[in-house]
């Protein structure tokens, strides 16, 4: 009956231990998403190229080593963001995620239709805020919603063939990530009028 009840007591014990483990390290785990992984190897609102995939050392879960990857951490607190992706040879993709890695929004160089994939990214306020014109609803221009202020785009590059990667490594050198420095959708304003002419100096009277 002792040794059955110091059976108990042990699990229970053992039980608490653990379960007090779990709590401390709770708040170091929670922080290890991909966000907080990637922000010691990237800049705020700039793309940063990532190493090739490699089994023994990835910065980041299910890396193909096909792809060349490249990530813009971004914040939007300070103004809408200009992505920039020039398309490589084979495929390139770019996908968008929330600061808590849900992803909402997708494109590719199929669906983009161009040679360059080229949008702008801002929060739903940001678009509310731009004005009715009809530059920024024309068709050729891409605005993408984001939920949150901060997130991650995700950039990759397709190379078929090893020898091929220079290249796709290359497309995505070429990206840009950055904070736009005037209004979207600004219109050009007029120059100002030019002073009205001096009258001429009045005829003197002869005498």
């Amino acid at each position: 009956m002792i040794r059955v009840l110091f059976t108990i007591l042990a699990g229970v014990l053992l039980g608490g231990v653990v379960h007090l483990v779990s709590v401390l390290a709770l708040p170091r785990i929670a922080s290890q998403d991909a966000y907080s992984r990637l922000t010691p190897m990237t800049k705020l609102n700039e793309v940063t190229q990532l190493p090739l995939a490699d089994p023994s050392n990835s910065p980041m879960p299910l890396m193909d080593p096909a792809f060349a990857v490249a990530i813009c951490r971004y914040d939007l607190s300070s103004g809408p963001l200009k992505l920039t992706v020039p398309v490589s040879q084979a495929y390139t993709s770019v996908s968008f995620y929330t600061r808590n890695e849900v992803a909402y929004y997708a494109i590719n160089d199929r669906s983009a239709g161009k040679k360059v994939i080229e949008l702008d990214l801002m929060t739903e306020a940001q678009h509310n805020e731009l004005p009715e014109d009809e530059e920024v609803t024309a068709a050729d221009r891409l605005i993408i919603d984001s939920p949150t202020s901060t997130g991650l785009i995700l950039l990759k590059a397709l190379a078929p063939e090893p020898g091929l990667m220079p290249q796709a490594q290359a497309s995505l050198a070429a990206s840009s990530c950055k904070l736009q420095t005037e209004p979207v959708a600004a219109k050009q304003e007029a120059p100002p009028p030019l002073p009205a002419p001096a009258p001429p100096p009045a005829a003197r009277n002869k005498r």
